[in-house]
């Protein structure tokens, strides 16, 4: 007989077997050594009613089917870590933001050392003729001192948003190349790989700014 719910005996009430199967054996935790012997005692099941397999210790509840009851997890304690409090070790437990606490971590985080910020100036001797930009250069100045023409050469090696700023601080006209593998180069109205722009000027400067794969810009005081 399946499950009948719940029902409140009277005093003086005959106990029937329908009533000790219906609202008594198949409303409690049934033990079963496995699921053969469970289907081959209830038959047909109805929603509501648990059992305990004793070979997997698996407790288990029908509703259209037998599932597991879920179990509590492992977790015996919650413990309020730096720039938390609350906690505890059992029932609904909480855990606050100590903000001030935080906010201190984060400011070490984000807070740069000098390291960090300190740009690298790379000088070109007065003596070069041509000078070939590497990654060392990658977001970095190149302070050229060069007495004559020097040519800087700008191979594809750098990252999507890298720039190298070129400072020209002497006689020597400073002559910007695209390098190997450049293949979109363009700056003061003009593009072409085969185009080289010139700081023509002692004391101007150039960005050169890896813009898309392959692809660089040059803006500052250039001509072609």
């Amino acid at each position: 007989m399946a499950g009948l719910g719940y029902k409140v005996f009277t005093a003086g009430e005959v106990l029937t077997a329908a009533n000790v199967n219906g609202y008594l054996m198949e409303q409690s935790v049934m033990v079963f050594a496995g699921t053969a012997a469970r289907s081959s005692a209830i038959g047909t099941p109805s929603a509501g009613m648990m059992s305990y397999l004793t070979d997997t210790k698996t407790l288990q509840v029908y509703g259209t089917a037998w599932a597991d009851v879920s179990s509590p997890g492992d977790i015996t304690e919650v413990t309020a870590g730096t720039g938390l409090s609350g906690g505890g070790v059992s029932g609904a437990v909480t855990l606050n933001a100590d903000y001030t606490a935080i906010g201190s971590g984060v400011s070490a985080l984000v807070t740069p050392n000098a390291s960090q910020v300190t740009t690298t100036v790379t000088t070109i001797a007065a003596t070069a003729t041509a000078y070939t930009a590497g990654t060392a250069d990658r977001n970095e100045v190149l302070y050229a001192l060069s007495t004559a023409a020097c040519t800087v050469t700008f191979p594809d090696v750098f990252n999507v948003g890298d720039r190298i700023d070129v400072v020209r601080d002497a006689a020597g006209t400073v002559i910007l190349a695209a390098g190997t593998g450049v293949t979109s180069w363009a700056g003061a109205g003009t593009a072409g790989t085969a185009v080289t722009f010139k700081i023509d000027q002692q004391y101007n400067g150039a960005t050169v700014l890896k813009v898309a794969a392959n692809t660089y810009r040059i803006i500052g005081k250039i001509t072609a």
